[in-house]
C-alpha cells in the first residue's frame, strides 16, 4: 500500500470518527485514535510520537467512559428506574434507524416509556426521561470536544 493510500486512510478514519461521536453506533473516539495510530506509524513515529499517542489514548479512555456515565448520572440523579434506564438504552438504538432526530430524542422517550412502565407516573416519567436525555447529551457534548482535543494534539504535533 502506497504512503498516499495510508494518509488517506488514517485522513479518512479521524474523520469517520468526528461522526462517530455524535452518532451512538460508531466508536468516534476509537476511530480518531485508530487513525492518529496510523499516521504516526506511516511517519515512523518521528513527528507524532509515544508521548503525543499516550496523551491521545488516555483521552480516547475518557471520552468512553464519559460516554456512558454521564447519561447514567443524569438518570441517577434523578432517580430512574432500572426500566428507565433500559429504555433509554433502547431508545438510542431505535433512535439509530431516525437520524439525527431519532438519535437525539429518542433516547429521551425510551427513558420516559421506561419510567412509566415502572411507576405508572406520567409527571415523574417525564421528569426522569428529561434528566437521562440531559445527561446523555452532556456526555455527547464532552465527547465530540475531546475528539477535536485529540485531533488537535495530533495537528499540533504533526506540524510543529
Amino acid at each position: 500500500m502506497t504512503a498516499a493510500l495510508l494518509w488517506a486512510l488514517a485522513v479518512a478514519l479521524i474523520v469517520l470518527g468526528l461522526a462517530g461521536t455524535v452518532l451512538p453506533a460508531l466508536p468516534g473516539t476509537a476511530f480518531v485514535l485508530a487513525g492518529i495510530v496510523l499516521a504516526a506509524w506511516i511517519d515512523d513515529f518521528s513527528r507524532v510520537g509515544a508521548v503525543t499517542i499516550g496523551v491521545v489514548a488516555v483521552l480516547a479512555v475518557i471520552a468512553w467512559a464519559l460516554d456512558y456515565a454521564a447519561g447514567l448520572l443524569g438518570a441517577r440523579k434523578a432517580g430512574a428506574s432500572r426500566q428507565a434506564v433500559v429504555g433509554a438504552a433502547l431508545g438510542t438504538v431505535a433512535g439509530l434507524f431516525m437520524g439525527l432526530v431519532g438519535v437525539l430524542f429518542m433516547p429521551l422517550v425510551g427513558a420516559a416509556v421506561g419510567e412509566y412502565l415502572a411507576r405508572r407516573n406520567e409527571r415523574r416519567a417525564v421528569h426522569v426521561g428529561v434528566a437521562t436525555w440531559l445527561g446523555l447529551m452532556a456526555g455527547m457534548i464532552a465527547k465530540v470536544v475531546i475528539a477535536f482535543v485529540m485531533v488537535g494534539l495530533f495537528v499540533v504535533a504533526l506540524v510543529f
